[in-house]
C-alpha cells in the first residue's frame, strides 16, 4: 500500500443546505453527526461531511472561461476541499486521517437536487460525479493548515 499525503485547501461551512459554503479558519467534527455549525451537522448518516478536490474545480474553471465565471473552494457546497488527491477513486469503507479525526468513505457521488445553485448558474455540477461524503468515526478539530493522509 502507498500512503498519500494531501493538502487541506479550504474548509466551509453554511447555515442552511443547498448553497454555496463560506471558508472558515477551522471545523469541528463529530463522531457519528459531521461539522458541527453546518447546516447538515446530524441529519444524513451517509453525507456527514463532504469533500472535494480543489484540482476538480480548476477543472470546472477552465470550461467556464468563456462565461467570466470563476468557482473557488466552497462553492460546491463542500466542507472541505483537498490537493494533491484524487478522491472519487477512493473506494468506500477507505479511511482518511487528519491530525486525530478519521473519516470513512460512505459515499461516492450524489444525486443533483434542482436547487443546486452551482447547476443554475453554471448548468453543470461536478460533486455528483467527483465529490466524496465521509462519516465521521473519531471527532476532533481541523484547520486549514493541516494535512491528511490516507492509503492506496
Amino acid at each position: 500500500m502507498e500512503k498519500i499525503i494531501f493538502s487541506i485547501v479550504s474548509l466551509n461551512i453554511s447555515e442552511k443546505t443547498g448553497v454555496a459554503k463560506k471558508p472558515v479558519y477551522k471545523i469541528t467534527l463529530v463522531e457519528n453527526k459531521g461539522v458541527y455549525s453546518d447546516a447538515h451537522f446530524g441529519k444524513i448518516d451517509d453525507r456527514q461531511v463532504s469533500l472535494l478536490a480543489y484540482e476538480d474545480i480548476e477543472e470546472s474553471n477552465s470550461l467556464l472561461k468563456d462565461k467570466n465565471i470563476i468557482l473557488k473552494a466552497g462553492d460546491f457546497a463542500e466542507n472541505i476541499t483537498t490537493k494533491n488527491i484524487v478522491l472519487h477513486e477512493l473506494k468506500i469503507g477507505q479511511k482518511v486521517y487528519i491530525n486525530d479525526v478519521v473519516l470513512e468513505v460512505s459515499k461516492i457521488g450524489k444525486s443533483c437536487h434542482n436547487s443546486c445553485n452551482i447547476k443554475n448558474i453554471v448548468g453543470d455540477c461536478i460533486m455528483p460525479k467527483r465529490g466524496i461524503f465521509m462519516r465521521v468515526i473519531k471527532g476532533g478539530v481541523i484547520t486549514n493548515e493541516d494535512t491528511g493522509s490516507c492509503n492506496i
